[in-house]
């Protein structure tokens, strides 16, 4: 009580009082020591508040301070007061920074320090009243911040968050315990989980003879951020880690005991197909000695199996030297295909596997700087097979060979992707073994994987159906067409692992007797041959030969690839036809549907999407003969573009009615209704074959005309009831079989017919009409209507004229009253 009352009515000087503290701490640590300032308390317990406290590092391992910390707080043992001196229990540290420095030596600028403090004779922290030794103090810190630097260079991890307490537990021992989180500067990292640390280490004469016992735990850390925590970025891993490690012995002899587990270990975007735990032990024995990491024993139970990892390391932490084996024994398929589900986009849920795999492995690096890996090892599969209801597959294996070697820079025929196995990586090379597709000889895998990428190629024969169903039981994407057939494959399946590339097929296939059932369409697409040709950049359909719905066709197509959007990839054509009739067209298109307008086949009332309203495609078309309803066009040709329910016909181009046409046509079936224009010339045509397309003979000659049309709806009605156009004829050369102009008289003759037509409201008006015959020359006006009802008039100046009324069949012509000109319909 006397020193209490002496401290508070003396108050010694605050620079003499931080001079004290200041070499005391400094002499003790053997370190430069820092204090601001010093401020003296008395309540709740005596003490010190110590104001912006460093501890510099030596020299030797950087420039930076090893220890700051804005805020201690020192309390006194009141035991050491009573005998009237000033003895520190307990240090307090808010919010410090600890930077911890590897040199390139590969030491640490803590060593020292352990050393110093065990040769220092100090009580235990909790020493008995009568000790008159000055007791070790009890240290603690809480939201700390421990720092990483090897060499020069900071790293980028960190602990915060850190709550520490360091205490000399016995005359001869100390103990540490620390609770972090870890943590990057550079990324803004969560769910990186907690570190755990506690132990104690014994007085000693040398760092590397000191016996010590730790253990250390990692947990609640999700996989996706220790991954982005320990390479900078996510690698789409998921999953609950838990890493726990022990360590006994000295640094000369140190036995280690680790145990880590993955719970729910899945890719990040894969869900369902049950909970998958990953686990694996390892113990081993190091020696700062010869830096060795000796009789090295992991295992990883894999169902009743395991794969074990035996061996040695030397030089763990800079050259890695070493000599190891790798086992896998007794391993069941079925365990592998599960890790597989979870690991692998599009795997069927219901996949299923039976055998076994064995194998051995051994790695032997001798010389780090030279790079060079010996390896050697092989090993195979036993009755393996493979079955998924969902994909209709069943596959049996049985063995299939491995081996080990080092890569020898193999390459896939990926292109401008290709996948290069560094001569540093280890390469597994499977097969060759034979896979039975439905063909009575089986086709042949064979094919490697290494840390890159991997790749396999199939070469033979297979039933189309099942080279598929086998492709989606692995995980390829690919269509699912109900067809069956034959063909010829010698295809290269490679991918890289980076960033889950979905894996891509290259090579080539020839296809026979092919037939596919095509969704909306009412008849199968029968393939007789074709060679399809897989490049990087497109899909090559070639020498393609085909029938559907009574026509047939040939000629070749070529698809963008990737295409991850179909809409958004255009499909580039070049086909020919030997018919094209627009009635079987709108039976394959609409099969429900009787007697519907050709012009259907595009734009349905039916509720959904028509599937050809997706479609981007163009091209070149061409059909020996188009038959439309009962007007045929021959040796017909048009480039046509197809997008997302918009066509366009330009240069269309063909032999119709005796003569040719050549015009652009566009339809919009995304309107509603759907929209028509089209314009076009007509050259030299034979209008008796117009006459009998429209089932009644009533004109004769020949015709050249220009048009252009615009019209909307889904029916005639709609389409007549819309249409607007210009029509520009000359006819030439003929007879108006149904016109006579006077009772008893021959059927009209023209020399030539001259007119300019107007079509609006389902009527073409005739406006410059003139009409040459052996007799006169007539000016022509009036309308016909598109249902084929006339009202038109015949004039000449001074002359008779004449009115021709009723129908094109039955038309019905009476004088204009003159009293010159008398009309007579024909009888």
């Amino acid at each position: 009580m006397v020193v209490l009352l002496a401290l508070f009515f003396l108050r010694p000087g605050a620079n003499q009082l931080r001079n004290r503290i200041v070499n005391s701490i400094s002499l003790a640590l053997g370190r430069p020591v820092d204090v601001a300032a010093v401020k003296l308390r008395l309540l709740p317990q005596p003490g010190f508040d110590l104001e912006n406290f460093v501890v510099h590092d030596d020299p030797a391992f950087g420039a930076e301070p090893m220890l700051c910390a804005p805020e201690v707080t020192a309390s006194l043992r009141i035991t050491s007061l009573l005998r009237g001196r000033l003895e520190i229990a307990r240090l307090s540290l808010t919010a410090p920074s600890l930077n911890l420095v590897r040199n390139p030596a590969g030491h640490w600028n803590l060593e020292n320090l352990i050393e110093r403090a065990a040769r220092i004779s100090v009580a235990p922290t909790s020493k008995a009243k009568t000790e008159r030794r000055p007791g070790f103090p009890y240290i603690e810190a809480g939201g700390g911040r421990i720092n990483f630097k090897f060499g020069p260079e900071k790293k980028p991890y960190a602990l915060t968050d850190a709550d520490f307490a360091l205490w000399q537990d016995s005359e001869n021992a100390w103990g540490v315990r620390l609770k972090a989180q870890p943590v990057r500067t550079d990324f803004n990292l969560s769910d990186t989980g907690t570190v755990t640390m506690s132990g104690s280490w014994q007085r000693a004469a040398t760092l590397r003879d000191t016996p010590l016992q730790f253990n250390l735990q990692w947990d609640r850390a999700q996989l996706g951020q220790v991954s982005k925590f320990a390479y900078g970025n996510d690698k789409g891993w998921r999953g609950g880690l838990k890493v726990t490690t022990t360590l006994t012995g000295s640094p000369a002899n140190l036995a280690l005991a680790a145990a880590a587990s993955v719970q729910d270990f899945r890719r990040y975007d894969i869900f369902g197909g049950g909970d998958l735990r990953l686990a694996a032990q390892c113990s081993g024995r190091y020696s700062s000695l010869d830096r060795t990491l000796s009789e090295v024993d992991c295992s990883a139970p894999v169902g009743d199996g395991a794969v074990t990892v035996a061996g040695s390391i030397n030089g763990p932490f800079s050259s890695r030297n070493y000599d190891l084996k790798l086992t896998a024994r007794d391993l069941p398929i079925q365990s592998l295909i599960a890790f597989a589900r979870h690991a692998k986009q599009g795997m069927p849920d219901d996949l299923i596997a039976a055998g076994r795999l064995d194998g051995t492995v051994k790695l032997r690096r001798a010389n780090a700087r030279a790079g060079d890996v010996a390896l050697e090892g092989k090993g195979e599969t036993a009755d393996f097979e493979l079955g998924s209801e969902l994909t209709r597959t069943e596959l049996v294996l049985g063995k299939i060979p491995f081996a080990v070697s080092p890569a020898t820079n193999p390459k896939s025929r990926a292109g401008s992707r290709e996948i290069v196995s560094s001569r540093s990586e280890v390469r597994l090379d499977v097969g060759p073994f034979n896979l039975a597709l439905g063909r009575p000889a089986s086709a042949t895998v064979h094919g490697w994987a290494s840390r890159s990428g991997y790749s396999f190629t199939i070469q033979g024969d297979a039933q189309l159906q099942r080279l598929l169903q086998m492709a989606r039981t692995v995980g390829i994407p690919t269509p699912q067409p109900a067809a069956e057939g034959l063909a010829i494959v010698d295809l290269e399946i490679s991918g890289a692992w980076s960033g889950f590339a979905a894996p891509r097929a290259m090579g080539k296939a020839q296809l026979h007797s092919i037939r596919a059932e095509v969704r909306g369409l009412s008849a199968p697409l029968e393939i007789a041959s074709a060679n399809i040709v897989l490049t990087p950049d497109q899909i090559n359909v070639q020498s393609l030969t085909a029938s559907i719905a009574d026509t047939s066709w040939r000629g070749s197509l070529a698809f963008p690839r990737p295409c991850i959007v179909p809409d958004s990839c255009p499909v580039r054509f070049d086909l020919h036809a030997d018919e094209i009739a627009t009635d079987r067209l709108n039976q394959l298109i609409n099969p429900h549907v009787r007697k519907q307008p050709w012009y259907r086949f595009l734009s349905s009332r039916a509720t959904g999407t028509p599937y050809l309203l997706t479609v981007h495609a163009f091209g070149k078309l061409t059909a020996n003969r188009v038959v439309v309803r009962k007007l045929v066009g021959n040796r017909v040709s048009a480039n046509v573009e197809l997008n997302k329910g918009k066509l366009r016909l330009s240069d269309l181009r063909g032999e119709v009615l005796g003569g040719k046409h050549i015009g652009e046509w566009e339809a919009d079936f995304t309107a509603k209704p759907p929209e028509y224009s089209g314009s076009g010339r007509l050259e030299r045509i034979a209008l008796n074959q117009l006459s009998e397309s429209m089932n009644d003979d009533w004109i004769t000659g020949s015709a050249t005309a220009s048009y252009r049309v615009k019209a909307s709806g889904l029916d005639a009605a709609e389409l007549f009831a819309s249409a607007n156009g210009t029509l520009k004829v000359d006819a030439r050369d003929g007879l108006l079989r149904h016109v006579a102009l006077g009772e008893g008289t021959r059927p009209l003759q023209m020399h030539r017919l001259q007119a300019h037509l107007f079509l609006r409201d389902g009527k073409f008006e005739i406006q410059e009409g003139r009409l040459e015959t052996p007799a006169s020359i007539y000016q022509v006006s009036g309308t016909a209507s598109l249902t084929r009802i006339l009202n038109l008039k015949l004039t000449q100046e001074g002359a008779t004229g004449f009115n021709i009324t009723g129908t094109l069949m039955e038309p019905h012509v009476s004088p204009i009253p003159t009293p010159e000109t008398r009309a007579a319909l024909k009888p």
